[in-house]
């Protein structure tokens, strides 16, 4: 039993590892063929949320003239 699972694992494991590695050196070739999304998406990764916007309160100084009598 554990032969053939060494035998099935180890194929599995390494193709794996394989396409793994493709990916990774595929992105690497877009990334430097592209580099603006690339840099985008990680700006944006630590970029903070815009502030929830706030209502002016009465005594604000932009209150329409309708409102202001």
């Amino acid at each position: 039993m554990l032969e053939f699972l060494f035998v099935v694992a180890v194929p599995l494991v390494v193709v794996a590892v394989v396409l793994v590695k493709l990916f990774a050196i595929g992105f690497l070739f877009d990334a430097l063929e592209n580099p603006d999304p690339v840099s985008r998406a990680i700006e944006g990764m630590f970029r903070r949320p815009p502030r929830p916007a706030k209502t002016a309160g009465p005594d604000h100084y932009y209150r329409p003239y309708w409102l202001s009598r």
